[in-house]
Formats: C-alpha cells, sequence, structure tokens
C-alpha cells in the first residue's frame, strides 16, 4: 500500500474527468441554437413555417411575408422562429449555421449571422413526403440599406396572407415559386401553433 501512488493513479484520472467536463458543459452550452449570440444590436425576428411542402417565412416587425425565399441583413443577428403545419421538417441553411426541427404544435429556436454577402441555399432535411426533394429556399444576404429597400418592395406587392389565404397556401403543393404578402395576420404565427393544443382553433377548416 501506498497513499502517495493511489492518490497519482486516482487523482490524475479524476482530474482529467473534471476538466473535460468543465470544457463540454461550456462548448455545450455556447454552441446551444435557443442561446443568442454574443453579437451587440437588437436581432432580427423571422417565424419560420414548414408546410407541405414549402416553407413560409413571417418577418413580424416588418409586417411582411414570404413563400421559399428569405432576405437578410449582413452581420446582424437572426433569431429564427420555427414551427411547422405539417409533418416534421429540418429546417437547414448548411453555410451559415445548425438545423433544427420544426415540429407541429412547438415552437424551436435558432439563432444565426451571416456574415458575407451573398445567396445561400437553404432546405428540408428531413425527410416528410412525396415534395421533400423540393421543399428548399433561398436566402439573399444582403447590407442593412438592401434589406430595408427589399422590404419596402413586399409592402408593395398585391397579395395579403390573411387566414383565408393562409388556409389556401396550407394545402401540400411541390415546387412553389417564391410568393411574397405585403401584409400578414399578426398572431398568425401563434394560431398555427395553438391549433394542435385547443382543436376548436384549426386553421385546416
Amino acid at each position: 500500500h501506498s497513499t502517495i501512488l493511489e492518490t497519482v493513479w486516482w487523482g490524475v484520472p479524476c482530474l482529467i474527468v473534471v476538466v473535460l467536463g468543465i470544457i463540454t458543459w461550456r462548448s455545450t452550452h455556447k454552441l446551444d441554437p435557443y442561446r443568442p449570440l454574443d453579437i451587440p444590436g437588437k436581432p432580427l425576428v423571422i417565424q419560420a413555417v414548414s408546410l407541405e411542402w414549402k416553407w413560409l417565412f413571417i418577418y413580424p416587425k416588418q409586417g411582411i411575408a414570404t413563400v421559399n425565399t428569405m432576405v437578410l441583413p449582413k452581420d446582424r443577428q437572426v433569431e429564427f422562429r420555427i414551427t411547422s403545419d405539417a409533418p416534421m421538417s429540418a429546417f437547414f441553411i448548411p453555410q451559415l449555421g445548425s438545423q433544427i426541427y420544426a415540429m407541429a404544435g412547438m415552437r424551436t429556436k435558432l439563432h444565426l449571422v451571416a456574415n458575407y454577402e451573398g445567396v445561400y441555399q437553404g432546405l428540408n432535411s428531413q425527410y416528410n413526403g412525396d415534395g421533400f426533394s423540393d421543399m428548399h429556399f433561398k436566402v439573399k444576404v444582403t447590407d442593412g440599406n438592401g434589406f430595408d429597400k427589399w422590404v419596402s418592395d413586399i409592402k408593395k406587392k398585391p397579395d395579403h396572407l390573411t387566414i383565408p389565404q393562409y388556409k389556401k397556401l396550407v394545402k401540400p403543393s411541390k415546387a412553389n415559386p417564391a410568393a411574397y404578402y405585403s401584409t400578414v395576420d399578426s398572431n398568425l404565427f401563434k394560431r398555427i401553433i395553438m391549433q394542435y393544443r385547443e382543436p376548436n382553433k384549426n386553421l385546416h377548416q
């Protein structure tokens, strides 16, 4: 028996486990998609809804909505609030960051930032039916002035995303072209989620 040797034999492995545990704990929480990025400024909020088989993007502060396309301002944090009004999908922009699932009746979150202007491809990485292969979208990154101009241009579009219009949009379709809505029902995202918790509020009827 040697107290010194046993202290070394047990102490070194325990110390390694503690150090690795601390590193893992910090790294895991730092990479949590729900955690806001360490970037100054207020994030741009975009509500993303997966449908069969297309993506709806709502800009609540700007009061506009798009289908299968979005524009992001360069160097500004974006907070995606994500849900589904269809079978489970996975929201993913490979060149910008992590994927996260979109599930009916739930809201997931993802924080991203684009540091370079350009056009990126977003997609659904979760197989969910016949139109899965065409369920992708374009992401254009521009400067702040370009983003403001884009919003202004969308506000001039003739289509409005009312509840009756949404009931038409939610019907299954494949390879949808981009669509733009100059106004959007202010409670639409919340109603999409709550219909799965309160069946009497079903938007599909």
